[in-house]
């Protein structure tokens, strides 16, 4: 893995003159961000040595490197789930690339499915914790104690410090902002309503299929991560409405000028 790690950085270092140490993971519907991104130049993924290639409808598939405001960046357009059949070493290995490539800063985004009963479709939620409800662990097997120590503190997941800039920013533009704890399971099928509720029973604000591989891959390399996920659909007992990925992606592409208005500003802010 480490061979593949650096001869993907490499690949990539020929491609692109300035390497960001921003990078950006955006999900379902949230692709639009890349509109706000100056100077894009375009790698698709399938181009680059030892990346996988993303096989969900709404999902594009391109290694973006340009400026978000003044700050450099990298952004996936199109990230890698679980569902797909791949395994975690491989959902996780564009972050793995990252770290390589000198990234500090990683942002993720995501759809999730809402069982906190204040939260509305369409709501934008601080990921604040989450709760690992995958089978495998991508930290399971050999560690490399040049990408990270065999047992990670998870304790700030998601940095404090980029939450409380996050509130500031939503504060200061009147948008709607909740906390959360987001839940990561399998998927690909949606949850039942006794799943949505006993994932609220243990704590959850959230669920979805992506994210935390990422996120615990990200802290385990020794990133700050800020994680937003966007509310498209709700769950529990009480609610009768049968989600689709086409809502899903709906309701995502609604959402998102609120948020990516906060995370133009908090990408610009937290380089500052």
């Amino acid at each position: 893995m480490i061979e593949q790690i650096k001869q993907t950085a490499d690949y990539i270092r020929k491609q692109v003159q300035e390497i960001p140490t921003t990078a950006i993971i955006l999900g379902t519907g949230l692709g639009a961000l890349v509109d706000h991104i100056d100077d894009k130049k375009y790698i698709p993924y399938k181009e680059i040595p030892n990346f996988p290639v993303s096989t969900v409808e709404g999902h594009s598939g391109n290694l973006i490197f340009g400026r978000l405001g003044k700050t450099p960046v990298i952004a996936m357009q199109g990230r890698f789930h679980y569902y797909e059949g791949y395994d975690m070493k491989q959902v996780t290995f564009p972050v793995r690339v990252m770290k390589e490539l000198g990234v500090d800063t990683l942002f993720v985004s995501n759809a999730a499915g809402g069982m906190n009963k204040e939260f509305k479709v369409g709501d934008i939620m601080i990921i604040t914790d989450h709760i690992n409800l995958f089978p495998e662990n991508p930290l399971r097997g050999k560690n490399h104690n040049e990408l990270g120590p065999r047992f990670p503190a998870m304790t700030e997941a998601y940095s404090k410090e980029l939450v409380k800039l996050a509130d500031t920013i939503a504060a200061e533009k009147s948008i709607r902002v909740m906390h959360g704890v987001y839940v990561g399971v399998t998927g690909p099928t949606f949850e039942t309503p006794a799943e949505y509720e006993f994932f609220r029973i243990i704590g959850g604000d959230a669920v979805g299929m992506s994210t935390v591989p990422e996120v615990i891959v990200a802290n385990h390399a020794g990133m700050r991560v800020f994680g937003v996920s966007v509310i498209t659909d709700l769950g529990g007992k009480d609610v009768t409405e049968v989600p689709t990925h086409e809502e899903v992606q709906k309701a995502a592409q609604q959402a998102q000028p609120k948020m990516m208005e906060i995370m133009r500003e908090l990408v610009t802010r937290a380089k500052a």
